[in-house]
């Protein structure tokens, strides 16, 4: 398995935590737990896309 596909792996297990995260806030009825859940699901949104970056900065262009 190549680094690529091991940081693809990653950036889309983290992409579906923060789908999850989302969708739990949008459930939440406490203004609070909606605001924390959303923020969480941003920074892991976040954290998935600075995976994506470094895997794509790992591979040498021919």
């Amino acid at each position: 398995m190549s680094v690529a596909d091991e940081t693809g792996g990653r950036a889309e297990r983290i992409r579906a935590k923060a789908q999850e995260m989302q969708e739990a806030a949008e459930r939440a009825s406490d203004p609070q737990e909606r605001q924390r859940l959303a923020d969480k699901a941003r920074r892991l949104q976040e954290r998935s896309d600075q995976v994506t970056t470094k895997g794509d900065g790992n591979m040498n262009p021919l």
